[in-house]
């Protein structure tokens, strides 16, 4: 079965980095469109940032443009999402999700179900 796991969360100060990764189990993850979504406390499932099978298109929430940036490498079939300048309200649970097929005219993908696949989610917490 499909498999994504996430991994990289922590705790770090505010305006500081992480880097979280997932591996994907599989092959055929090397050709699905990825995201990361994130989930806060008491707070819904929202949209941080999507990448093409190819790698070649990006899309980010506007609450994370300029500070965090997807990126694959398919030969690992990993994908990555660099987070830069913290800040406290980036705390969440961060999930890895992929989708076999988005057509062109939902890209970018920004709702829960337009994956099919999920990790299990790596905590992430910023402290001021």
């Amino acid at each position: 079965q499909a498999q994504l796991v996430e991994s990289g969360g922590g705790l770090a100060q505010a305006g500081g980095s992480l880097r979280l990764s997932c591996a994907a189990s599989g092959r055929a993850f090397s050709r699905y469109h990825m995201g990361w979504f994130r989930q806060a406390a008491g707070k819904e499932r929202e949209f941080v940032a999507a990448i093409r099978s190819s790698g070649g298109s990006t899309a980010y929430a506007d609450s994370v443009k300029g500070r965090f940036t997807i990126s694959r490498d398919n030969a690992k079939i990993t994908v990555y999402l660099q987070m830069n300048s913290l800040k406290p309200e980036d705390t969440a649970v961060y999930y890895c999700a992929g989708a076999s097929f988005i057509s062109p005219t939902r890209w970018p993908a920004t709702k829960p179900y337009d994956y099919e696949y999920w990790g299990q989610g790596t905590q992430v917490t910023v402290a001021s």
